[in-house]
């Protein structure tokens, strides 16, 4: 069970720089996103036969987002909100597949307690969190109600940090003590340089596996490092070469096979591996979604 967010991206690739003050050709695109539901698309694309959604989505997308997700295999449960639009981000590609976000959190964080309910984890062996949650008050206290239920459930529990800017903003104490307990953390390099103030990745990685079991910090081309426990790197791993042309969404295609994996057996290693592959496929289409 993924919870998290729905998004409407709207994605915008510019071959030159950005022109102030008037236009750029620019190739335009709205598709469905929004981490958490491309965590759960992904997972489902890699083989996990039963995966699990709850966000907060408005009125004027529901239908749409309810449909695309169904027709990717997840089963979402989506709460309509009727005071706050669908969360929308306007994604800017460059000529070097790297995206800059503008983010109208709209109904995503607007996730509320009375949302959720403990039989939800009924069937489920999986819990994932999406760190945007993390970021308001009441979207946190609803993940962290998720977290206690999924926890006395005995359910291993991850979670991504989502946003080094709006980690930044909530600060690294205040989310490493939401998030205390979780089994698996999933930062990228930025964001992990954030939580512990090492600049390289591994030293990051072994950082913050002091306190959760299992970390995994993604570095785009560069494949991911895992730590467990302890405050050891235990593999490096590589990714595929790819020829990218959007990297909106290679951290939630990461994510979602690499819970895939984890849910059917396989080690740490071998599930980033898969990863890594889900990843270097995520940058070479436009979007986040398989």
């Amino acid at each position: 069970m993924v919870v998290g967010d729905v998004v409407t991206d709207i994605v915008a690739r510019h071959r030159t720089p950005l022109a102030p003050a008037t236009d750029t050709a620019a190739s335009i695109r709205t598709l469905p996103g929004g981490a958490g539901a491309n965590v759960a698309c992904w997972a489902a694309c890699s083989g996990c036969r039963d995966v699990r959604l709850l966000a907060r989505v408005g009125e004027d997308a529901v239908d749409w987002h309810d449909r695309v997700l169904r027709e990717a295999g997840v089963r979402p449960r989506l709460v309509r909100d009727p005071g706050a639009p669908t969360a929308s981000v306007i994604a800017l590609v460059g000529a070097d597949a790297e995206r800059t976000f503008l983010t109208d959190s709209g109904a995503a964080l607007r996730l509320a307690p009375e949302d959720w309910a403990a039989e939800l984890l009924a069937g489920v062996a999986r819990v994932h969190l999406s760190g945007y949650l993390f970021f308001a008050e009441t979207s946190r206290a609803t993940a962290e109600r998720v977290l206690r239920d999924a926890r006395a459930a005995g359910l291993p529990v991850s979670v991504d940090p989502a946003s080094a800017g709006f980690l930044a903003e909530l600060g690294t104490e205040p989310f490493l003590a939401a998030v205390d307990g979780v089994e698996c953390l999933l930062p990228n390099a930025d964001e992990a340089r954030l939580l512990t103030g090492c600049t390289d990745p591994g030293e990051a990685a072994a950082a913050l596996s002091r306190r959760v079991p299992l970390v995994a910090v993604t570095l785009g081309s560069g494949g991911a490092v895992l730590a467990a426990r302890g405050g050891r790197v235990t593999a490096r791993v590589p990714a595929p070469t790819a020829r990218p042309v959007d990297s909106t969404g290679a951290g939630d295609a990461f994510t979602g096979a690499f819970l895939a994996a984890r849910l059917a057996g396989a080690d740490p290693a071998d599930a980033a591996a898969a990863g890594c592959r889900a990843g270097a496929r995520a940058v070479t289409r436009v979007g986040g979604r398989p």
